[in-house]
């Protein structure tokens, strides 16, 4: 197959997430914001890009334990997958990510593995239940979470992974104001 048309679309970043839960059906979310902007800021699943010739499971395995600390980890199978395209740190990131469900008893956290730009951009950890995530006001990702979560929760994992509407952030400048 040949690509003859114009410039090339950059093909999409490789993203493992977590939807790491604790043994009374708690969530962990990472808290994230922009570094320069820290109002501006969202709830989101530990994971990130894939490195060198690594599969999808050991980039999850490896970013849950760099991210939190956590490395008691059973690792089920991917709930979902998702396309998605955000604004962070002065580019654009464009994204397949693929979530994981995750089980631990471990559920203290010590993120020690933290890039430079993941120092720069995340306020903490936090375990959350399903009625608290449902409840939140907060900007949680990806946008759906509270109800995947519960329907997660009430009838298992799916059978095969579930495809999540793309999702399109729009840098806030581009904007107006705000």
């Amino acid at each position: 197959m040949s690509h003859d048309g114009p410039a090339a679309v950059p093909p999409l970043r490789k993203v493992s997430r977590v939807v790491l839960l604790d043994p009374g059906d708690r969530i962990l979310l990472m808290h994230g914001y922009e570094p320069g902007d820290p109002a501006d800021d969202w709830w989101f699943t530990p994971g990130g890009g894939l490195e060198g010739e690594e599969t999808r499971e050991e980039a999850a395995l490896r970013e849950l334990a760099e991210e939190t600390g956590i490395t008691d980890v059973e690792l089920g199978p991917v709930l979902w997958q998702r396309q998605c395209s955000f604004p962070f740190d002065g580019r654009r990131w464009d994204q397949d990510e693929w979530y994981f469900l995750a089980r631990t008893t471990q559920t203290e956290t010590a993120p020690g593995g933290l890039t430079e730009l993941e120092q720069r951009s995340v306020a903490g950890l936090r375990w959350w239940t399903s009625a608290e995530l449902s409840a939140a006001r907060e900007t949680v990702y990806p946008t759906r979470l509270a109800e995947l979560l519960r329907t997660l929760l009430d009838e298992g994992p799916p059978g095969a992974p579930v495809v999540l509407d793309t999702e399109t952030v729009q840098d806030p400048s581009a904007a107006g104001a705000q």
